[in-house]
């Protein structure tokens, strides 16, 4: 590996452009459906829980493909990996954007998940790569900004384009992006020296892994449609799901060579920090889900105004990211992440308070407190993660828990939306309940609408489930918010120093 030490590209900011602009595009196609969620589905004739398949279908086939990274680098080299998997994830953005029915779009996301699995790790090693060691903090640094701006810009972008536009461009805006970054990064790094070797692949693990991930997510998906356990097909699919994982596991812990190594989970900050990072990310990728399908669905918003009134969720991130990663080791990073939590979680009740008449200055305004809480939380949390590895288990560690994390995140879209229509459809019953034509303040009601006529009681309808889901809302995040104060007790857990490790050469002791 020496000889890649000396390599260095014609222009490194180039490089870094070209390398970042993968990673923006992918993290970019993460958050920009949220936004369309409610168009898609209203052009493609399914309801707004099918159409959270767009996100779960994207997520989980690109959570499967993450352990197979290493793997494929090491076979084919990280520069071909990197410029292969950017030019078929363009191609499988473009299948999006033509997709005329839901099976069809779904179908194209999952493809597009998977190809989109090495760009993140290979956009971390190319950059580390390139970068002279003193920089390398720089590097990643950059890289974090990437990965934040991406999720603010994600809603606004999706938003404008499907108001301006329609939604297929969310899609086809990958096309240029991507080429652009494939010429750039091929023409900087195609004398970067190449080491491949041919190592045993884990297939029992790999399929295991697909066929037990993969028929939880569709149970997930499937289950309020078909009335969960009281179907035989949700029935099937979790015994199906349960023996692949079990088999997965028990084949991980015992094979020489496994797709995901579960042994590092014997280290205890390993497994409090991964604990923490999954169930904080899946609360967190669940707001973001909700907030703007209930402002679109409910209040009334458009595509472009529900984007901009959850933007401001990045504005903090964005300005305090360069001093949480020079000054975080200073405090102990239990606090820093308990203070993350803390945050989040007193904007999840602040949302709780949120009635119908709540305006958009007032959203925005808990959207920005929020951004204290996700400024602090990645960075601490996977340093707490990363910190008792050996240091050759390190890039094992990074990948394992953005596997699991992008898994929480998907596991989270299916519950989210569950929870969501199935409280609101309880409101919705309870508050039909106490009208009848023979209450007063029914009578009332129906006489301003100009008396008892099918208009009217339409509307008395629709009025009803607008405070249906808006108590479904405060419900889903009172609950998040009790949650979030949860994590800030199990980070606890986690055992200092915190201190990161050398990298691979530093193993000798």
């Amino acid at each position: 590996m020496s000889n890649n030490a000396s390599f260095s590209p014609p222009s490194l900011v180039l490089s870094t452009i070209g390398l970042s602009l993968a990673t923006f595009m992918q993290v970019l196609d993460t958050t920009i459906a949220n936004v369309a969620l409610p168009t898609i589905s209203g052009n493609l004739g399914v309801s707004s829980e099918q159409g959270t398949w767009v996100i779960t279908s994207f997520a989980v086939s690109n959570a499967i493909a993450l352990p197979l990274t290493g793997w494929l680098s090491r076979r084919f080299g990280e520069v071909k990996l990197f410029l292969w998997a950017t030019i078929l994830f363009v191609l499988a953005s473009f299948l999006c954007g033509i997709s005329t029915s839901m099976p069809e779009l779904i179908g194209f996301r999952v493809l597009q998940g998977l190809v989109a699995g090495p760009l993140y790790p290979m956009t971390q090693t190319l950059l580390i790569a390139v970068y002279p060691p003193a920089r390398r903090g720089m590097a990643l640094a950059l890289l974090a900004m990437v990965t934040v701006v991406a999720p603010i810009a994600g809603p606004i972008l999706g938003g404008w384009i499907t108001d301006s536009y329609s939604w297929p461009w969310i899609f086809f805006i990958n096309v240029p992006i991507g080429i652009f970054a494939v010429m750039v990064v091929r023409s900087q790094l195609a004398k970067r020296p190449v080491v491949t070797s041919r190592q045993p692949m884990d297939y029992v693990g790999l399929i295991t892994l697909i066929i037990g991930v993969g028929a939880l997510q569709v149970i997930l998906d499937k289950g309020n449609d078909l009335d969960w356990f009281e179907s035989n097909f949700i029935l099937i699919g979790a015994a199906i799901s349960a023996i692949a994982l079990a088999v997965f596991v028990i084949w991980e812990m015992t094979d020489r060579h496994p797709v995901v190594n579960l042994r590092l989970f014997a280290y205890r900050n390993f497994r409090i920090g991964t604990l923490v990072l999954v169930l904080g990310y899946a609360g967190f990728f669940g707001i973001n889900l909700i907030l703007p399908q209930w402002l679109q669905t409910q209040m009334g918003y458009t595509a472009t105004w529900a984007g901009l009134a959850v933007a401001p969720i990045g504005i903090l991130p964005v300005l305090l990211s360069p001093f949480v990663g020079k000054y975080a080791h200073k405090f102990d990073l239990r606090l820093l992440a308990g203070i993350a939590f803390l945050a989040i979680g007193l904007s999840c009740f602040m949302r709780g308070e949120f009635t119908n008449e709540v305006d958009f200055q007032h959203i925005a305004l808990v959207q920005l407190f929020m951004g204290i809480g996700v400024a602090l939380f990645f960075m601490p949390t996977l340093s707490i993660l990363m910190s008792d590895l050996p240091p050759h288990q390190i890039a094992d560690g990074a990948g394992l828990a953005t596997f699991l994390r992008t898994l929480g995140g998907s596991f989270a879209a299916s519950l989210t939306t569950w929870i969501w229509i199935r409280r609101a459809d309880q409101h919705h019953a309870y508050m039909s309940e106490s009208i009848s034509t023979y209450e007063p303040a029914t009578r009332e009601a129906l006489n301003q609408l100009g008396g008892a006529s099918n208009p009217a009681y339409a509307q008395l309808d629709h009025v009803l489930t607008s405070q249906a889901y808006m108590l479904s809302t405060v419900d889903y995040f009172t609950l998040l918010g009790w949650g979030f104060m949860g994590l800030i007790l199990i980070v606890w857990l986690a055992k200092p120093p915190f201190a990161a490790k050398a990298g691979p050469a530093a193993s000798g002791h």
